[in-house]
């Protein structure tokens, strides 16, 4: 881990999501000390998240399986594409996969424990 331990680690998403739990305590647990975004509180401002869609592209960003996604109208879920995801998920920040994690520059999309290990070693 030492070799990661200089770079900033920021974890985007929200408070309650079993997901970002499970993914701070794996923080945690391995000693990573990280800042804590929460989109509810905190919103998302739409140069960041354009960044991101560059670097992961929006049909890894944007959580089509959850409930806020898939109660959108039909109108809103039809022809996406970067732009019309991002406006979605500036409108919806629910509608972002969780979490999403900024390890110096590098950008880190839901939560497995082994991608961690491997960035965190």
């Amino acid at each position: 881990m030492a070799k990661n331990a200089a770079k900033a680690v920021t974890i985007y998403g929200i408070k309650n999501c079993d997901t970002m739990k499970k993914a701070r305590a794996w923080l945690d647990e391995h000693g990573v000390a990280y800042v804590f975004h929460d989109y509810k509180t905190a919103g998302i401002d739409k140069a960041r998240l354009e960044n991101w869609e560059k670097q992961v592209g929006w049909e890894t960003l944007l959580n089509r399986a959850g409930p806020t996604f898939r109660k959108l109208p039909e109108a809103d879920k039809e022809g996406l594409n970067a732009k019309k995801a991002v406006g979605l998920m500036l409108k919806h920040t629910s509608a972002i996969k969780r979490p999403v994690l900024e390890v110096g520059g590098a950008l880190l999309v839901g939560f497995k424990p082994e991608i961690y290990a491997k960035t965190f070693r």
